[in-house]
């Protein structure tokens, strides 16, 4: 029997029974959507993380000198108490990689984690929970800060300790609405500021505002949090070429400063956007090992399924078996044709999976600001699913209908 003889009456036995037909395809087709809408989701993740989210945190030309790692949640009790032991990043450690890196483009300090909520208050108006960073002036120009009006904060504000604020747009929307907020006075944790700045919008990032903050000159920031137990130092490097030489002299500057002998491990951490990538790529590599098992229990179920329809099927179809073998079919054309409809059913399970999870991915994408994509590799798996599927729970009906006998086979009823 020719192959597509085969494929043809698979086609046609499912047709015939297209009730049972859809429950057989339905295991299959809801685990293969899975995978493939998952894997999707996760891929436009870690995209949307490597090309906004570590940009608007850190920034791609820039490197940060922190007490600790970004992937402070992930590191064991041993280090994080090691950690702790760590001094806290200061203004003379600014100033000592300054000193260093005397060409880079921007060196600023700023409050770390835990990084204060507040709420800022202008007359009868108020907008809860805005972020409170304490900053020197080049924080500024880390970060690419354009201003919608006002001015930014200066060395002169940081080193007499002002009372300013450089505020981010949603705080001057909700606070200042129709009217001009510099030079107003605002109140945090009940001590005034004068606002010299509002800083044009930066957008949202998975949702969430990058507006809602406020930058108090860091000596400010002090005498009204107290000092923080973390703060971090951002170098924006004028050539990005130039980051890992520039991150050795201030490595060689802070070892210095700190006192550290040859051999003794560093009492602090220099890293870049890609620290955050790579933290972020831990978190999902745990999401990523627990989906083959997710999916591996629907593929059994919808292969379980499979096998017991194909059976039905044998039983059902005995006489016709009987019939077959009786005009000249080998035992070998009804083994090949009962496994052909099994494979054909599970690939065609495999390939509607495919496009449910394709959809689905395209909804996430369109109603949501994350780039999910299909990948190449998702989809050759999802289909190799399928045929292995089909061949692994059609052997035993195809042998079973090719095990029978042609005299009992022609009497069955």
């Amino acid at each position: 029997m020719r192959l597509n003889d085969v494929f043809l009456i698979a086609f046609t036995q499912l047709r015939a029974n297209r009730f049972r037909a859809f429950f057989t395809l339905l295991g299959i087709m809801v685990s293969v959507a899975f995978l493939v809408a998952v894997i999707a989701i996760i891929n436009g993740m870690n995209a949307y993380v490597s090309e906004q989210v570590a940009g608007s945190m850190i920034g791609k030309d820039v490197f940060q000198v922190r007490r600790g790692p970004i992937s402070l949640g992930l590191i064991d009790d041993e280090m994080l108490l090691r950690i702790r032991k760590r001094p806290r990043i200061t203004l003379r450690d600014a100033a000592v990689i300054r000193e260093a890196l005397p060409d880079a483009a921007a060196i600023s300090l700023q409050s770390g984690w835990p990084t204060p909520l507040a709420d800022i208050e202008w007359r009868d108006r108020l907008v809860g929970s805005a972020t409170i960073f304490g900053v020197t002036a080049d924080f500024q120009r880390v970060q690419d800060y354009t201003f919608e009006s006002g001015q930014p904060l200066t060395d002169l504000d940081v080193r007499e300790r002002r009372r300013v604020v450089v505020i981010g747009n949603d705080i001057a929307t909700h606070l200042f609405d129709g009217v001009d907020p510099i030079g107003q006075s605002v109140r945090i944790k009940g001590q005034l500021f004068t606002v010299s700045g509002v800083v044009a919008p930066k957008g949202r990032v998975l949702g969430q505002s990058f507006d809602g903050f406020v930058l108090i000159p860091i000596p400010a920031f002090e005498a009204l949090y107290g000092r923080r137990l973390t703060t971090t130092i951002s170098v924006k490097v004028t050539d990005p070429a130039t980051m890992p030489a520039a991150m050795n002299r201030a490595q060689e500057a802070m070892r210095l400063a700190h006192r550290l002998r040859p051999g003794e491990a560093d009492d602090f951490t220099i890293e870049t956007a890609d620290a955050l990538v790579a933290f972020w790529r831990k978190l999902t590599k745990t999401l990523f090992s627990i989906i083959p098992a997710v999916v591996a229990i629907g593929i059994v179920v919808g292969g379980v399924v499979i096998m017991n329809i194909m059976l039905m099927s044998v039983t059902e179809r005995t006489r016709e078996i009987g019939i077959r073998m009786a005009v000249g079919a080998t035992r070998a054309d009804i083994r090949r044709q009962f496994l052909a409809e099994s494979v054909f059913v599970s690939v065609l399970g495999g390939v509607l999976g495919l496009s449910l999870g394709a959809v689905l991915a395209w909804l996430v994408s369109s109603l949501s600001p994350l780039p999910a994509r299909v990948t190449p590799w998702s989809v050759g798996a999802a289909l190799a699913l399928g045929a292995g599927v089909g061949v692994l729970f059609g052997v035993y009906p195809a042998a079973r209908a090719a095990r029978l006998d042609p005299i009992d086979a022609l009497r069955a009823e």
